[in-house]
């Protein structure tokens, strides 16, 4: 039997040893968390402000926000943040486990497939974990842009519309990051109960599943199309690693849209028409790139760390009687 037919060309979940898998990825996934957050908080910055009001893109919003923030503004909500990691793990299970499933007893073999369906499946898990602690952290990413941009605060007053004038007051006087942390759930709460931790939940479900979906579906995709172009002896982690950020552009410019109107809702708390009817009224057709510059850089280097580690950390945990089987 010749190499090529023995090699493996994807590594599953049986085939790895838990007890290096798990930490690692958990290690992994606060490491690349703490590269790209900055991304993250300017992108939701810039779907959440009315046309151009502060921010005028990605690179002034960077310049603006460690003027007037400091490098700790660009890391506001960062630890309430990590706890995301925790529905991460649980979400990259899903999808091992998925794909085990679908494999052993649905009897689908084709990768793709089995990619696409499982990172749906695992994004309805995580995001049913993730959205609360997500909604909390939009809020505290945008604290910083209240209490610095007074001059602005006409045209941007209904950032946070859950904060109640009490509320505002009581995160005013917050100057501990738990002090924030305290003030922004009492005003979630208040203003809509136990469920204003999910507004948006269905939401997020119709933005971040088909992510998940088309995100692996991608990966997988053009991961065998340069697998089969490229000459023999390139690395296959080299290969992974360069179909990583073509998959997040991809995946990136297609659900920008559903990931604005999703950010508006959780922050704003509007109805989704309503919404809707505002974004168009503001930005028009150009509402589906709101955000996307920031967005584009944070998939592109977030894919590209993300797999550089979650692929070699698979390798690293390759029970033995596989590793004779496995290309780096």
């Amino acid at each position: 039997m010749s190499f090529e037919m023995e090699e493996i060309q994807v590594i599953e979940l049986k085939m790895m040893d838990k007890r290096k898998y798990f930490p690692l990825t958990l290690a992994s996934g606060l490491t690349i968390r703490s590269m790209l957050y900055p991304f993250m908080l300017i992108k939701t910055r810039l779907q959440i402000q009315r046309s151009k009001t502060v921010y005028n893109g990605t690179f002034d919003a960077l310049i603006k926000i460690g003027r007037n923030e400091g490098s700790s503004g660009l890391y506001r909500g960062f630890w309430v943040s990590c706890l995301q990691l925790f529905p991460s793990m649980v979400y990259i299970s899903s999808y091992e486990g998925m794909r085990h499933y679908m494999a052993e007893h649905m009897g689908v073999t084709e990768n793709s497939t089995r990619a696409f369906v499982a990172g749906g499946c695992a994004s309805i898990v995580g995001q049913t974990l993730a959205v609360p602690l997500d909604i909390v952290t939009q809020h505290l990413m945008l604290m910083g842009r209240r209490e610095k941009n007074k001059a602005n605060e006409k045209s941007t007053s209904n950032v946070v519309k859950s904060a109640s004038s009490s509320d505002m007051d009581a995160e005013k006087e917050a100057r501990s990051r738990l002090g924030s942390l305290k003030a922004i759930v009492k005003a979630i709460y208040r203003q809509d109960g136990a469920l204003g931790f999910y507004k948006g939940y269905f939401v997020s479900l119709a933005c971040f599943a088909p992510n998940s979906a088309l995100w692996w579906f991608f990966y997988d995709t053009y991961t065998n199309i340069l697998y089969n172009i490229s000459p023999d002896g390139i690395p296959r982690l080299g290969i992974q690693v360069v179909a990583a950020p073509l998959t997040g552009v991809s995946s990136a410019v297609l659900t920008n849209p559903l990931d604005v109107i999703r950010a508006r809702i959780q922050v704003e708390g509007h109805h989704l028409r309503e919404t809707l009817e505002i974004l168009w009224r503001e930005e028009g057709v150009w509402m589906a790139t709101k955000g996307l510059s920031a967005r584009l850089v944070q998939s592109i280097t977030f894919s590209f760390f993300l797999m550089l580690g979650y692929e070699s950390i698979k390798r690293w945990s390759v029970l033995d009687e596989y590793k004779d089987r496995i290309r780096w």
